[in-house]
C-alpha cells in the first residue's frame, strides 16, 4: 500500500523554466568533481532557499524540452525514427517513444500502460497535436505478439505511430516530467522516517533546478529505474534513482557532479554483485558522464 507523505513538494516542471536560461551555446566542458565536505546549516539554509517556486505547466521551455528529449532518444535509441516503436524480447507489451512507454495488448491485464496514458495526454494538448484517428480511441496495443509487431513494423498504423513520436519529443517531456513529479510521494513513501524523506526530496529538487537536471534524473530513470520495487533484487543495495539520491553526501557546489558520482558508485557496486551486467558498465558510465556537460 502506498502512504502519500505528509511533505510537500514544488512542480519540478518550474525546475526546468528556470534553468532554461542558463543554457550554454559552447562546446560541452566537465564539471571536475571534488568530495564534498559535510554541509553546514547555513549552507542546509542556503540549499532550502533555492528550491524552485510554484509554476503552471504552460510555462515549460518548448527547446529547453526539445533538447531534453533529443538527448534521451539518443541514449535511448540512437535518434532513429524505428528506434522509437519497439518490442523487446521476453517482453508481453511494445514499448514506444522516449519514455519506453509500455502499450500492452488486449487480454493482459496491467494498469502501467503507459503509452494509452501519454495518447490522453498529448490529445489535451489543443490544436498542437493531432492524433491518428484510429489511436484516438485506441488504448491497447493491437498487435498481440512481439512477432506480430514486427510483422508490421513498415504498416501504415506503424508509420503514424512514429511520426506521432517523432513529431512530438518536447510532449513526451512534459509528459515524462508530469509523471515523474506525481509519482515523488510514492518514491518518498517507502522510506522509514521523515528525516530521510526530506532529505531525498531536497536533493531530488538540487538536482532539478541545474541546467541538466531534468534531463539526468528522467535519464536515469529510464535505464536503471526508480529503485523503489519490492521485488528488485538487492533491495538494500539498490541503484535505482532513490538510492542515488539517498546517499548523495549534499553539501557540494558541483550537484551534477555529486550526483554522477554517487550513481557510478552504485553501479559499480551492482556490477561486482552481478558479474553477467559488467558489459554494460561502458555504456552505463557514458551516459554518467553527460550528466556533467551542459548543452
Amino acid at each position: 500500500m502506498k502512504i502519500a507523505p505528509t511533505t510537500t513538494f514544488y512542480p519540478l516542471l518550474a525546475a526546468l523554466t528556470l534553468s532554461s536560461c542558463s543554457t550554454s551555446q559552447e562546446s560541452p566542458q566537465p564539471q571536475l568533481y571534488q568530495p564534498p565536505q559535510p554541509p553546514s546549516k547555513s549552507a542546509d539554509v542556503t540549499e532550502k532557499s533555492k528550491q524552485p517556486s510554484n509554476r503552471p505547466l504552460d510555462e515549460l521551455n518548448e527547446d529547453k524540452a526539445a533538447m531534453i528529449g533529443k538527448k534521451i532518444w539518443m541514449n535511448e535509441g540512437a535518434a532513429q525514427a524505428e528506434n522509437l516503436t519497439v518490442w523487446k524480447k521476453g517482453d508481453t507489451f511494445a514499448s514506444l517513444g522516449i519514455g519506453s512507454f509500455k502499450w500492452y495488448p488486449a487480454g493482459i491485464e496491467n494498469s502501467e500502460n503507459e503509452f494509452s496514458q501519454l495518447l490522453a495526454f498529448l490529445q489535451l494538448q489543443k490544436a498542437d497535436v493531432t492524433v491518428p484517428e484510429w489511436l484516438q480511441n485506441q488504448p491497447l496495443c493491437p498487435w498481440k505478439s512481439r512477432e506480430e509487431f514486427y510483422n508490421n513494423r513498415e504498416s501504415a498504423k506503424m508509420l503514424d505511430l512514429r511520426k506521432l513520436l517523432g513529431d512530438n519529443i518536447p510532449q513526451q517531456v512534459r509528459f515524462i516530467i508530469k509523471r515523474l513529479e506525481q509519482e515523488l510521494p510514492a518514491m518518498l513513501a517507502v522510506l522509514p522516517t521523515e528525516e530521510k524523506r526530506e532529505y531525498v526530496r531536497q536533493q531530488f529538487y538540487r538536482v532539478a533546478q541545474k541546467p541538466v537536471g531534468i534531463y539526468a534524473l528522467i535519464d536515469y530513470i529510464n535505464f536503471q529505474g526508480k529503485g523503489m520495487s519490492p521485488n528488485e533484487p538487492y533491495q538494500d543495495d539498490g541503484w535505482g534513482l532513490l538510492q542515488v539520491l539517498e546517499r548523495m553526501p549534499g553539501s557540494s557546489s558541483n550537484v551534477m557532479g555529486e550526483f554522477a558520482h554517487t550513481a557510478n558508485k552504485l553501479i559499480m557496486r551492482h556490477v561486482q554483485q552481478t558479474p553477467e551486467d559488467k558489459y554494460l558498465l561502458p555504456g552505463w558510465q557514458h551516459r554518467l558522464k553527460t550528466y556533467t556537460y551542459e548543452f
